[in-house]
């Protein structure tokens, strides 16, 4: 963590909705004239997409079928804890960015499915944003959640984020329900060693509950839209939140724990805009003054 040179990590597994919580971030900053340097979770994987598919053919010929883009094999933890540590302590470190298709790839000039060659963040940034799977995750090797001053978990209930994974998978990566539960079942080992537990780490939790029938996510036609969920937000210290000015702005809401705040679906862009802009203005002001 550091005054100087702050970073924000925003956490969740593939489907879970961070890209969402990423444009609420990009709209704070705009708004506020911060200049963020925005790192991808996807850069820190190992392997680009076709090694991916060989590296995991061979360890299912050797009888793993639990290799994963959720585990330590499949991601580079040691280099996204030397970003968020060389970050920290100097305002400066190196990125990639990975090539997801190929209206990425033209000004890239690097093929879908491969990564670009690593290079300088912008010199001039106000903190570091980090958007993908492990910005708080933990091992016996590394600990990348000690170096972010704060973290948001983005974690939909299981059945919810499975639904929101199978209807994006099919609509933009043409794999079948089939396909995609095969994936579901491969990380569940990861899943629960690498993802769950750091959500127990996170200052902010956003879990999107459904109020209609997902107990078969694999066979709903459609997602739960936002006005058929509620929203249950957990601080993991909850000094110093005005939960009274939140329940007050926030029409519908309540506390259901000392911690915990819940609120409409459709309210949670507006929640994030008053809980998240009061937390990044901090960071910069007290960035500034430490300057």
């Amino acid at each position: 963590m550091s005054v100087k040179h702050p970073i924000i990590s925003v956490t969740g597994s593939s489907g879970a909705g961070t890209t969402t919580v990423k444009h609420t971030f990009a709209q704070i900053f705009r708004r506020e004239g911060i200049q963020a340097a925005m790192v991808e979770g996807d850069a820190y994987h190992r392997y680009g997409r076709a090694e991916m598919k060989r590296v995991m053919s061979e360890a299912e010929a050797k009888g793993n079928r639990h290799f994963s883009h959720f585990g330590p094999e499949a991601n580079l933890f040691e280099e996204l804890e030397h970003l968020f540590r060389t970050y920290g302590e100097t305002g400066r470190a190196r990125n990639r960015i990975y090539v997801h298709d190929a209206e990425e790839a033209e000004p890239y000039g690097c093929a879908p499915g491969t990564f670009t060659p690593w290079a300088d963040l912008p010199e001039q940034s106000d903190l570091l944003f980090y958007e993908g799977l492990h910005g708080a995750v933990v091992t016996d090797k590394v600990n990348v959640a000690q170096h972010a001053d704060v973290k948001i978990g983005v974690v939909p209930v299981i059945n919810l984020e499975w639904i929101q994974k199978i209807h994006r998978d099919r609509a933009t990566r043409g794999y079948s329900t089939e396909a995609v539960m095969d994936t579901m079942l491969r990380r569940m080992p990861d899943y629960v060693r690498y993802i769950c537990p750091q959500f127990t780490l996170t200052d902010i939790n956003f879990q999107r509950v459904p109020t209609v029938d997902t107990s078969n996510p694999f066979i709903a036609r459609w997602i739960p839209t936002p006005d058929e969920s509620m929203v249950v937000i957990r601080f993991r210290n909850p000094r110093g939140i005005d939960f009274p000015y939140l329940v007050s702005m926030i029409h519908d809401s309540f506390m259901s724990r000392a911690n915990s705040i819940v609120i409409p679906g459709g309210k949670l862009d507006l929640a994030m805009q008053l809980i998240l802009t009061p937390t990044i203005l901090r960071l910069v002001e007290a960035k500034r003054r430490a300057a």
